[in-house]
């Protein structure tokens, strides 16, 4: 990501397209999906970005037409922020930071609340200042970010998937991460964390995949590795998504509980509105 680099999606088109069709000379947007706010110049039917970028009326007309689909401009080049791999991995636009979806499952929650502000509210439950931290499948990089924002002193964030390393490489809400006091790890985390030295963790943050994706990551046995790495009196924040019940009337929250608990685990309390669970060593 340079200075000169700026994201597009449908409605940000739109309200440009909507403000040339009035004739107006200029126009007040955010060009980094909703970070900060410029105002650009329109040129007949070309909005002016910089001395070397501009974008057409037509180049408008097809991001206005691709609903849920950011575009980067970048170095002169307009693409999508997607990728064809071993699924289909996109940014979606938000009201604030984008989500990143894989295949249609959304990797966030999305209901009433963003992304970065869910990732947010998920660090603060156990993140405190000096902590160290373990990110285990960072994603964008909210949650590290969020920590960061909190007074980690350092976080480790693994993140198995280099697809999802590339976006947010160009997602300029994952900026933070790319600084000091936090170290990005491309690993596996159900292999990475055995590595790790006993009680060499503050606090732990670990939003996984959906289960049907990643269901060693939900396991008594994985929940036993956590448990080792944490400090004594350290922290676990766990988002298990899928609130729907299951047999008997238990959710698979509960059910979760219950592994955490018999890996060793004291006061697992459920964050209903977080969809996860907290608990203490």
């Amino acid at each position: 990501m340079s200075k000169n680099d700026y994201w597009f999606h449908s409605a940000v088109a739109r309200q440009i397209l909507d403000a040339m069709d009035r004739g107006e000379k200029h126009i007040g947007v955010s060009l980094d999906l909703n970070l900060s706010r410029g105002t650009f110049a329109l040129r007949g039917d070309e909005l002016i970005l910089d001395g070397d970028n501009r974008l057409s009326r037509e180049e408008l007309r097809r991001i206005e037409g691709k609903e849920n689909r950011i575009f980067i401009l970048e170095d002169g080049r307009l693409e999508v922020l997607e990728i064809r791999d071993e699924g289909y991995y996109k940014l979606v636009p938000t009201d604030q930071a984008p989500l990143l979806e894989i295949s249609g499952v959304k990797m966030h929650i999305s209901k009433g609340i963003n992304p970065f502000e869910s990732a947010g509210r998920m660090a603060a439950q156990v993140v405190k200042k000096g902590d160290r931290v373990l990110d285990t499948c960072s994603g964008l990089g909210y949650a590290a970010s969020a920590a960061l924002k909190l007074g980690a002193r350092e976080v480790i964030s693994v993140e198995l998937s280099s697809t999802v390393m590339a976006l947010r490489q160009r997602n300029p809400w994952s900026r933070q991460i790319f600084g000091p006091n936090i170290q990005l790890v491309h690993a596996d985390i159900d292999e990475y964390i055995r590595e790790l030295t006993a009680e060499s963790f503050d606090a732990v943050i670990h939003d996984p995949p959906r289960f049907s994706l990643a269901g060693e990551l939900y396991s008594e046995r994985f929940y036993r590795e956590i448990h080792r790495v944490l400090k004594r009196r350290g922290a676990l924040f766990h988002y298990t998504g899928n609130p729907n019940l299951v047999k008997r009337g238990a959710g698979f929250i509960d059910h979760a509980a219950q592994r955490l608990r018999a890996a060793g685990f004291a006061k697992v309390v459920k964050v209903a509105e977080l969809m996860g669970v907290t608990a203490h060593k």
